[in-house]
């Protein structure tokens, strides 16, 4: 304790190696919870309903905090109970730091059981968090009014530890172990082009026929192009177009395959209103890869505060009613 504990026998400071409190906190702490909380009600009997405990547990825990301070902390009688003059100090030194003690297990109590609230950081790639993350933000905080949201975009996978990251949003195929990741939605891929293209250049047939097309790529943040994938014959079939256009955006991806200028295999979410629409058509359906998968993603599923809970169960929900599966409306299976 910062302020030596007085003896009754003499007005000598206890030298701190003879604080028995300081040796034992850990035995200790349910006395000085119960002797704090008599103080403030005023009597053993309302200290007792407070903690929800029996009074003669309150007694016991006074009468054992007492022995190890060799001290007496109130004077009992049957009609009142007060403090003693160590009792007074140590009320005065001790009553701040439990209040404190109390007051963080209650917030933590809160942020797990209570009202959601506090700080959300949020990951997600650049063309789903544009798409279909961010617009479901403002809802979330019309239901959630006390919960706040920063969302990152990046197509770099966000660390969680050194990028202070809450939830992220990932896509593909998950080999992190160390992660907890719930598949959303399947993430289908098709190969489109826009009916301008189509009637001005045809589309293929085959696999092997889009080295005769103008292909547009995308490049990941790590440098590397990505690659399409097929299934043909049922065996999975990789292939990298030469392309005359590359981006690092699949918004730019897509706008250039609007426009004409070639074709290019992109995830469902992010085409189903094209192709809905007839702004865009598909080709090679047929041989659409297997679905990977959209997941959100956390490091644990223990001790959730409720903020997190309510974001994983409101996105969840929210984002598979969007009815974002391309090849469910071609009849093509994925």
């Amino acid at each position: 304790m910062p302020t030596p504990v007085l003896s009754p026998a003499s007005p000598t400071p206890l030298s701190p190696r003879a604080d028995p409190l300081a040796s034992s906190f850990a035995t200790s702490y349910a006395g000085v919870v119960a002797f704090i909380a008599v103080v403030t009600e005023g009597s053993f009997a309302r200290a007792a309903d407070r903690l929800g405990i029996g009074r003669s547990a309150v007694s016991r825990s006074v009468q054992k905090l007492e022995d190890q301070l060799n001290v007496r902390l109130f004077v009992r009688t049957t009609r009142s109970t007060s403090l003693t003059r160590e009792g007074d100090l140590f009320y005065a030194n001790c009553h701040t730091g439990v209040d404190r003690i109390v007051q963080a297990v209650e917030e933590m109590r809160d942020l797990r059981e209570g009202p959601p609230r506090g700080h959300l950081r949020i990951s997600s790639s650049v063309g789903f968090g544009r798409r279909v993350v961010a617009p479901l933000l403002a809802d979330f905080r019309a239901a959630y009014p006390e919960v706040s949201l920063d969302l990152l975009l990046d197509d770099k996978p966000s660390d969680f530890t050194s990028d202070r990251v809450d939830i992220a949003f990932r896509n593909g195929r998950m080999e992190d172990a160390q992660i907890i990741a719930k598949q959303i939605i399947p993430m289908q891929m098709l190969v489109c082009a826009s009916p301008g293209y189509r009637a001005a250049r045809g589309l293929p047939a085959t696999v092997d026929e889009l080295s005769q097309h103008q292909c547009i790529n995308f490049r990941f943040a790590s440098g590397r192009i990505f690659e399409w994938e097929f299934k043909v014959d049922g065996q999975v079939r990789k292939y990298t177009p030469p392309a005359r256009l590359t981006y690092n955006d699949a918004d730019l991806v897509l706008q250039a395959v609007l426009d004409g200028q070639g074709i290019a295999q992109m995830a469902g979410y992010l085409i189903c209103d094209a192709l809905r629409s007839g702004a865009l058509v598909p080709c090679l359906a047929q041989h659409a890869p297997d679905d990977r998968g959209h997941y959100i993603c956390y490091l644990s599923r223990q001790h959730l505060p409720s903020r997190m809970r309510v974001f994983i169960d409101f996105m969840t929900n929210r984002i598979r009613a969007a009815d974002l599966q391309c090849l469910t409306d071609l009849g093509a299976g994925g």
